[in-house]
């Protein structure tokens, strides 16, 4: 049920016409997910309680981004690509992930809006124009036409909340009283 909360927060912030300033939405968005894992931290209790808390504020902020990936960008526009910076962040530690470019494209979108693009891979060269699906009251980032899909952080939230709602259930058990398969 919180993530459905925080998933319907989050939907209304990024998507309706009436939604709230940037500072409410956070503050908004934070006492959701901070009352849910206290709430569920109190009633699980223990190390369980921690550990399902935790597992349940990854899942809800996932949720978040989902219902990012989610929001409508109705506007498109056909953009020059006028620069491309590139940014190699490193990782450290043995066995660390290898490291990641980041790429920053800035654009001449008709309107001046949006301004630049970040992605994990080079999509265009300096001079080449891309389709840019965009929302014109800025409220989510503008992303490639046609790449937005909710579907990959929304399927890590739910293994996320299955596995805080198993750890629940589970503390739920009468202890001391340990089931043993074929006996009576």
């Amino acid at each position: 049920m919180a993530a459905g909360g925080v998933y319907g927060w989050a939907s209304w912030c990024y998507g309706a016409s009436s939604a709230p300033s940037g500072a409410v939405a956070l503050v908004g968005g934070a006492v959701l997910v901070l009352g849910s894992c206290a709430a569920y931290f109190v009633l699980v209790g223990g190390s369980g309680g921690f550990f399902g808390g935790l597992l349940l504020s990854l899942g809800m902020l996932l949720t978040v981004a989902a219902a990012d990936q989610a929001a409508a960008r109705p506007a498109t526009a056909t953009c020059a690509v006028r620069e491309v910076h590139t940014k190699v962040q490193q990782s450290a530690g043995d066995g660390a992930p290898p490291a990641r470019t980041v790429y920053r494209f800035a654009l001449g979108c008709p309107g001046g809006y949006p301004a630049e693009l970040k992605e994990d891979r080079a999509v265009a060269a300096v001079g080449e124009e891309i389709r840019v699906a965009y929302d014109p009251a800025h409220r989510v980032s503008a992303e490639l036409e046609g790449r937005t899909a909710p579907w990959k952080p929304a399927a890590w939230a739910a293994a996320l909340l299955a596995l805080s709602a198993t750890i629940a259930w589970a503390k739920r058990a009468p202890e001391g009283r340990p089931e043993r398969l074929g006996t009576s």
